[in-house]
């Protein structure tokens, strides 16, 4: 007894105790406790934001339901069209230029870029002025998606609580995969997809310690859209079943395909943005004429006009010819384009599944005329396009997947699923080398494709290891350092080191960047090294703890 008293008594002390006190101490109680506050809030955020959006289609269009099309079929007004788009244009124009300090609406690309660099916050008169601005961009039809300001909302919420409770960098960063893990579940009511998104696009790594609250956020985000949407999936599909396990290499040329596709509605974007900056106009203006473009191609295709749920839901149901499915993607491609280029708010997961089940659509019609005794419904391959799509643009082929899993429900669709999504993926990093929220972070000079090193490395700054000068040192005449380079407070680790190594400096003199003749301290090459260990010692820790 003793014996087994003493080996009790040392595992408790020896384990027990310390990961009690660990949990204490990293305040993962306090963590948990406000992920479910983010659940909730963020939902509830979430069914606002979706009865704001239609509150604004109100306006012009006399409903507020998502059935867009059938209701200007009854309308035959296309003047309505244009100008709600106009109109729209005009009010987010206003805003960009009045009320937001960044002149565009931010979405998950930001909550990206406050994870990596911006300590886990969110400003909060940006964050509402976006969230206005995607409400006017969607409810007057802007073609673009509503789950990325959704995101974008619940890290604000996120942020605002960690800013409240003086959080560490490390617990606001796990809020911020929270309030994504809630909006996600909150839209699509799939819990399980909102954890993995979280984790696989906000956070970049699965940690335990980020794990238990992601999922708490989303159960408690899923929970209360059930209580007031019903439990029902974001699209409605009929009950398919895969004919013959002979299509699978149907299903990974269709991989193949929707990658080109994903690639192809990248590109666009990326060309119609590099077009538009170059374009000298007033910020006011630009949503006012893509408005107008947009409205002249959804005079000739509703189809393309807001989220485009109704045109997926169609399409996975079988609704639409070939010509109709090829249709849809070409103009979506090129609406969506240009409602991200002219600053509409508005995100692309919406538009991916949409360009998913449209290119997914026509390749199971095409498949079927081949093939006729072996392939299935071309809802199925409708399906498996939607997800291939949305993983490949979005870089997030796990939670992308999942989502169409809970959706469907199938174990079978789920292996062609996951063959489908994954060679699309793999086509996107062999093309372009990153997905579409990289590519905006890299257009702002954050590079995540380079590993944490890099990322550390282009994030610490000379004034986070600076050595300030002594009295007789901030004395001395500045002929003393005209001899070797200088740096100044906002140069990266990266530039410090880079400079260190050209001649073996140990420190080097930093210079006020609002006044180069002003020296404020030393840059020594050991405390640049010592900052760098600990970030990149830190950064493991919070990645496997």
């Amino acid at each position: 007894m003793n014996g087994l008293k003493a080996i009790l008594t040392g595992f408790l002390h020896e384990r027990t105790f310390p990961s009690v006190r660990h949990l204490w101490r990293s305040r993962q109680p306090v963590i948990w406790f406000l992920a479910l506050l983010i659940g909730i809030a963020g939902a509830y955020a979430i069914l606002g934001f979706r009865e704001a959006i239609g509150l604004v289609q109100w306006l012009w269009l006399g409903n507020t339901n998502e059935n867009v099309v059938a209701t200007l079929a009854s309308i035959r007004e296309p003047w309505v069209v244009m100008m709600a788009l106009i109109c729209g244009g005009l009010v987010v124009g206003l805003l960009l230029n009045f009320a937001t300090p960044v002149r565009r609406a931010e979405s998950i690309a930001d909550v990206i870029e406050a994870r990596v660099i911006g300590g886990g916050k969110i400003p909060y008169r940006s964050g509402l002025a976006s969230a206005a601005i995607s409400t006017v961009s969607l409810g007057a039809g802007a073609s673009a998606g509503r789950e990325g300001p959704a995101v974008h909302i619940g890290a604000m919420i996120a942020s605002f609580l960690g800013d409240l409770f003086k959080l560490t960098a490390p617990a606001r960063r796990i809020l911020l995969g929270c309030g994504a893990a809630a909006a996600v579940s909150a839209s699509f009511n799939a819990p399980i997809a909102g954890v993995l998104f979280a984790h696989e696009v906000i956070l970049g790594h699965y940690a335990m310690s980020a794990f238990v609250p992601t999922v708490i956020a989303a159960v408690g985000a899923t929970l209360i859209t059930r209580m007031h949407l019903g439990d029902f999936p974001a699209f409605i599909i009929p009950e398919y079943h895969i004919a013959s396990y002979w299509e699978f290499p149907a299903f990974a040329l269709l991989g193949i395909v929707c990658g080109l596709v994903a690639v192809a509605f990248q590109v666009t974007v990326m060309i119609s943005d590099w077009t538009a900056r170059r374009v000298d106009m007033p910020i006011w203006i630009r949503p006012v004429i893509g408005g107008a473009l947009v409205g002249l191609i959804a005079l000739a295709v509703p189809e393309v006009l807001g989220v485009g749920y109704e045109a997926t839901n169609l399409a996975l149901r079988e609704k639409y010819t070939l010509i109709g499915l090829l249709t849809f993607l070409l103009a979506k491609t090129v609406a969506t384009a240009i409602t991200l280029s002219s600053r509409f708010g508005g995100g692309v997961f919406s538009p991916s599944l949409y360009l998913g089940a449209m290119a997914g659509g026509a390749f199971g019609i095409i498949a079927a005329s081949v093939f006729p005794d072996y392939a299935s419904n071309y809802g199925v391959y409708a399906i498996l396009g939607m997800g291939a799509v949305a993983g490949a643009v979005l870089g997030a082929p796990l939670s992308t997947a999942l989502i169409v899993f809970e959706l469907t429900g199938g174990y079978e669709m789920t292996i062609a699923l996951l063959l489908s999504v994954s060679i699309a993926s793999v086509m996107m990093q062999a093309l372009l080398g990153q997905s579409f929220f990289h590519w905006q972070l890299s257009t702002r000079g954050l590079y995540l494709g380079d590993g944490p090193h890099r990322q550390i490395m282009r994030t610490i700054r000379v004034r986070d290891f600076l050595t300030e000068f002594t009295a007789e040192e901030r004395n001395e005449p500045p002929e003393v350092f005209s001899d070797r380079p200088s740096l100044t407070l906002n140069d990266t680790l990266e530039a410090a080191l880079r400079t260190f190594a050209q001649g073996n400096y140990t420190r080097i003199a930093v210079f006020d960047p609002n006044d180069m003749e002003r020296h404020v301290g030393w840059a020594d090459y050991t405390n640049a090294l010592t900052a760098y260990n600990t970030a990149l010692v830190d950064t493991s820790v919070e990645e496997h703890r």
